[in-house]
């Protein structure tokens, strides 16, 4: 029941936004499909949450429209399913027969948003075009710290101790009288750090720092 469809611009490349769609309703799959291919969008349509497990996820910025009634796992318990597997794809809910404490629920397990069914197409697009805007950021978010980390990896123990006092804002004076060192020591120390992390300015150093929540540990 797997269904795929390419945008309506034809060929679409390997960084191009999906959106998800997982509905049982196959009238609703067709409606829907066409909805988001009007607007060029690719999408990949499921009819039951199960379906959608036993593919892989493209790594491409996208958004999930899921249906909280489905046979079999719900859609509140496959938002559930998809947190505890460390899948954040951004969920748009829809049903036709919502009530409050599932909206709350859905919310607060981190949903962009929950439309009731008879929704307005332009709802619906301007949910999709939200949540595919919050992926991205997210996933360029995530490949900065994911670069930062790596750099990080290329420090030494000494390194990144002295990075920690570095970005608290102690001086190349404290820091050695802190670590016992020679203040030529720790200038020299501080040069490789900049040099290994891609620092240009000590205010870059700090920031990518405190990106990675690199912090002085208080005895």
């Amino acid at each position: 029941m797997t269904e795929r469809a390419k945008s309506s611009y034809g060929a679409t490349s390997a960084e191009e936004p999906i959106v998800f769609v997982v509905e049982d309703d196959a009238s609703m799959r067709r409606a829907l499909t066409n909805l988001f291919q009007s607007v060029g969008l690719e999408v990949e349509v499921f009819g039951s949450a199960s379906e959608m497990l036993e593919n892989k996820l493209p790594d491409v910025a996208s958004c999930l429209v899921l249906d909280i009634r489905l046979p079999g796992l719900s859609g509140l318990d496959f938002q559930t399913e998809l947190a505890k597997a460390g899948i954040h794809i951004p969920i748009i809910f829809m049903t036709g027969h919502g009530d409050i404490p599932m909206s709350v629920r859905a919310m607060k397990g981190g949903a962009v948003d929950f439309l009731t069914k008879p929704f307005r197409d332009q709802d619906m697009l301007d949910a999709v075009v939200s949540a595919i805007e919050r992926d991205r950021k997210r996933r360029e978010s995530d490949k900065i710290i994911t670069n930062l980390q790596a750099l990080l990896e290329t420090l030494t123990p000494r390194e990144r101790e002295i990075l920690a006092l570095v970005s608290s804002g102690l001086m190349n004076k404290q820091i050695a009288a802190e670590l016992g060192l020679a203040e030529i020591t720790v200038k020299i120390h501080r040069g490789h750090i900049m040099k290994k992390m891609g620092s240009k300015s000590l205010a870059d150093l700090v920031r990518k720092a405190e990106t990675l929540g690199i912090h002085r540990i208080k005895p």
